[in-house]
């Protein structure tokens, strides 16, 4: 027992300085160009499973610990929580159809990171899609998705009147009022 008790500081003080030593590198411009290009066509590849309501492979695109939040304030669920939800679009061959025209992309310092905003053009005219993406392997896979639609500032009076009712009703609801 003493022998082991004799080891330990010599196994910690290995396993510490082996720990700072280790290394994060900061991606080089192109690993940052060749990562957008992979992100950007899931993305695309996503959006396209959905328009062809392609069920398995775009709950693929999603890590199992995703979230999506929808354009309902409502809508906010985990990712088994949303294929539940969807099942019965991807049935009925009723889902959406999302284009991208405008899309940025950002890193956190190690690129197995990255999140996003886009405008997309959809039955419900122009959106923004955003997210948070990881790499897990080879793959990006959406960990977090937000969709909302847009309001041109020259209509969002109107938009607040046709609203107020039941926003009023949920906000009392979700601060307990």
């Amino acid at each position: 027992m003493k022998a082991h008790l004799q080891i330990l500081p010599a196994i910690l003080g290995i396993s510490l300085l082996l720990a700072c030593n280790q290394k994060t590198t900061t991606p080089t411009a192109t690993e940052i160009t060749d990562s957008k290009k992979q992100i950007a066509a899931m993305l695309d590849s996503f959006n396209v499973a959905a328009a062809n309501a392609d069920y398995i492979r775009y709950f693929n695109f999603y890590t199992e610990d995703a979230t999506f939040n929808g354009t309902d304030a409502t809508e906010n669920w985990d990712k088994a929580a949303y294929m539940i939800w969807a099942k019965p679009f991807f049935d009925k061959k009723t889902t959406w159809n999302f284009t991208a025209i405008k899309r940025n992309i950002y890193f956190g310092k190690n690129a197995d990171i990255a999140w996003f905003e886009e405008l997309l053009n959809t039955q419900m005219k122009i959106c923004r899609g955003s997210g948070v993406v990881v790499k897990q392997g080879n793959d990006w896979k959406v960990q977090q998705y937000v969709l909302s639609t847009t309001i041109p500032n020259s209509q969002l009076d109107t938009v607040i009147k046709i609203k107020t009712q039941e926003e009023d009703s949920l906000i009392s609801k979700l601060s307990g009022k």
